[in-house]
């Protein structure tokens, strides 16, 4: 399932490098906001409108953005229903903590320290290896 970050802010690329590790079983996929593939992914949605928020694609329904992440990623991750259960009866708390940190998350980008935003570098980039399709000829 994609998840989608803004590649440019060091807390998402970190966030999501989180979240990636709590994904034991590898369902998730890194997106980065700028790709194209973001583009197919958030149709009728401007640069800017794609840019406002992270993304959740599950397949078969609606992206879902900001605070209504939760509430759609928690119960994919091992003992996150318990989370998601809370997300859901609470669906203001998500909204209102996420809009604080995407207020926030230029400030917070700069609390994240250089070893451990290259270590989120590294994870996104092996899970999107991870997700290539083989060429037949087994190169990439």
């Amino acid at each position: 399932m994609p998840i989608l970050y803004d590649a440019d802010c060091r807390f998402c690329r970190a966030s999501v490098a989180a979240v990636l590790v709590w994904d034991r079983r590898g369902r998730l996929r890194p997106v980065a906001l700028q790709s194209k593939e973001a583009e197919q992914l958030l149709p009728g949605l401007g640069a800017d409108e794609r840019m406002s928020a992270a993304y959740l694609a599950p397949p078969g329904r609606a992206p879902v953005s900001g605070g209504a992440i939760a509430a759609a990623l928690l119960p994919e991750l091992p003992g996150g229903s318990g989370p998601a259960w809370i997300a859901n009866r609470v669906p203001g708390l998500a909204h209102r903590t996420y809009a604080w940190v995407a207020h926030n998350r230029g400030r917070l980008s700069r609390l994240v320290p250089g070893p451990i935003a290259r270590r989120a570098d590294s994870l996104v980039a092996e899970r999107n290896a991870e997700r290539a399709i083989p060429s037949p000829l087994g190169l990439r």
